[in-house]
């Protein structure tokens, strides 16, 4: 994407996974803390949050299993693709998050990143896992839909 320098959002990932494997719950905006050189590379639209996380550690969110592939012309000081990557919320957001997942045994999930006057910033969904009848459901329903759609579709 390009430079977004407007208060409007840009899009950069989408985790489509997670809305047929999980029911999302809730949703939090969150900050990531990036390098100059990881920034660079989301820029040229090179990120992967498809098998990523969030765990909580230390009273500290962080985000695990995103992938961003070392900018090319960063030379020698390019950061691990993989590494664990601190998640940046309020206090109080913090607090909600692991009293939910400690309590209802809950999973916190990336669900897409994006751009805010500049800042990459992560959309969090507090998910609960789907069961294999709710994943057929939703994959019959889209099929009805579709065939709506097809039928009423002008000539």
């Amino acid at each position: 994407m390009a430079n977004n320098k407007s208060g409007t959002t840009a899009h950069i990932a989408n985790n489509k996974k997670a809305y047929f494997n999980y029911t999302v719950l809730d949703t939090y905006e969150a900050g990531i803390v990036l390098s100059g050189c990881e920034v660079k590379s989301i820029r040229n639209g090179h990120m992967s949050i498809a098998e990523s996380y969030a765990t909580i550690i230390q009273q500290e969110i962080w985000l695990v299993g995103c992938h961003i592939k070392p900018y090319e012309h960063a030379g020698h000081m390019n950061p691990d693709p993989l590494r664990d990557r601190k998640l940046m919320l309020h206090r109080r957001q913090i607090n909600q998050l692991m009293a939910k997942v400690a309590q209802k045994r809950l999973t916190v999930v990336p669900l897409r990143v994006y751009w805010v006057r500049q800042r990459v910033k992560l959309e969090l969904g507090l998910v609960q896992s789907k069961k294999l009848v709710d994943k057929r459901d939703d994959l019959k329903q889209k099929a009805i839909n579709r065939d709506l759609e097809r039928e009423y579709k002008p000539r």
